[in-house]
């Protein structure tokens, strides 16, 4: 439809200030994804919760969803937003990085990838029409094409045919969403596809891959196999190598990536999706972060600190309760610490995305990077 899609508002430098129509509601970019992996963000964390700290766009899990309940059961129930109560965007992965982190449970072959289930050992077949045909059961907002990611560090003669492959694979997707979306009865037949950009950390194999996949003409782009083993030089090498050859009208996903760092750098380098478990999973280990870096609850130092996580913060922990009484609830084994930090470390990074557009919006991005990047005491890479 003609209110559908990516509109490119301004740039500051290579950093993009976007927006995605969608037919769940519009996505202000740059944005971060939280991961609600099972239809649900680890920590006890409702979709009310999501709306409450700012909240555009939830990630969920192709392959976990599959194995358990099933995409099939959550299509009868029509679909996973109303299975879930969330009626914002939903951005489903593919099941390809199951392909790379389940390496002992699967196979690869051109058809596609024979998994063993982590739950219960059964053997599980998918290849590209499955991805899509699960993903397409399960109604998300954005379905993103199945690849294989191969690991950062890998040999040249296993990435080129690897990528080849995924290059294959990306056209069945494309043609079975484009017949599924087709079909009446389909449980969202607006789904948008995304395209993954792989070659492990060779230039030439990014760039050549970049420029066929942007020829496609897809809703979306993303840059896959990064922060997967490679050091940060090496990511952000690769971001700047592959950014100019994806299409400027369409939105750029960064996957898996990262740290609050992660975030400014790659911002500063024309990507507008981010998506990481860091913010849920260190905050069930009562790590929370501040702009001032990272800290752990469970330190002794805290045990009598009435003040909030952090000064002036909106999230629901720093507005009614102390580091003391959070390293309490976690020394105590009480749920309620997990919650609260998990929603505090969300909040933190939604607000992040917030002030990052603003600057942008206002033309001052890159000194906006440097004095977080500064006050964090992180190291600032130009």
């Amino acid at each position: 439809m003609s209110d559908r899609g990516y509109t490119l508002i301004r740039k500051d430098g290579e950093a993009r200030r976007g927006r995605l129509a969608t037919v769940h509601g519009t996505i202000e970019t740059p944005v971060f994804m939280n991961v609600g992996t099972a239809a649900a963000i680890k920590g006890g964390v409702a979709c009310e919760d999501l709306k409450e700290i700012g909240t555009q766009v939830e990630l969920c899990n192709t392959y976990h969803l599959h194995v358990r309940t099933g995409d099939e059961t959550i299509r009868r129930l029509g679909g996973l937003h109303k299975f879930m109560n969330w009626d914002r965007p939903i951005l489903t992965d593919s099941g390809g990085f199951q392909v790379f982190s389940l390496t002992d449970l699967r196979k690869i072959r051109e058809e596609g990838v024979t998994f063993r289930s982590h739950i219960d050992g059964h053997k599980i077949f998918m290849g590209p029409e499955e991805s899509i045909q699960i993903q397409s059961n399960l109604g998300s907002t954005i379905a993103m094409a199945f690849d294989e990611c191969p690991p950062a560090l890998a040999e040249r003669s296993y990435v080129q045919p690897s990528v080849d492959r995924t290059t294959r694979w990306l056209i069945r997707c494309r043609e079975k969403i484009k017949e599924l979306n087709a079909l009446e009865g389909t449980v969202n037949p607006e789904q948008l596809l995304f395209g993954i950009n792989q070659g492990a950390v060779y230039d030439d194999i990014r760039i050549e891959h970049a420029k066929r996949i942007a020829d496609m003409d897809l809703d979306g782009y993303a840059i896959g196999g990064l922060a997967v083993g490679e050091t940060h030089e090496e990511m952000y090498r690769i971001i700047e190598k592959v950014v100019p050859h994806l299409p400027e009208d369409k939105p750029i996903y960064l996957m898996g990536v990262g740290t609050p760092a992660n975030i400014l750098e790659a911002v500063d380098r024309g990507v507008d999706f981010f998506d990481c478990v860091y913010p849920s999973r260190n905050g069930r280990h009562g790590h929370v972060y501040t702009e001032y870096g990272r800290l752990n609850l469970m330190n002794a130092c805290y045990e009598f600190d009435e003040r909030p996580i952090e000064e002036g913060c909106g999230c629901p922990a720093c507005r009614h309760h102390s580091r003391a009484y959070l390293r309490h609830l976690l020394k105590a084994g009480e749920v309620l610490g997990l919650r609260l930090c998990v929603l505090h470390n969300l909040y933190y990074y939604n607000h992040l995305m917030e002030q990052i557009r603003e600057a942008i919006d206002e033309g001052r991005y890159r000194a906006f990077k440097k004095e977080k990047l500064e006050k964090m005491g992180a190291v600032v890479y130009d």
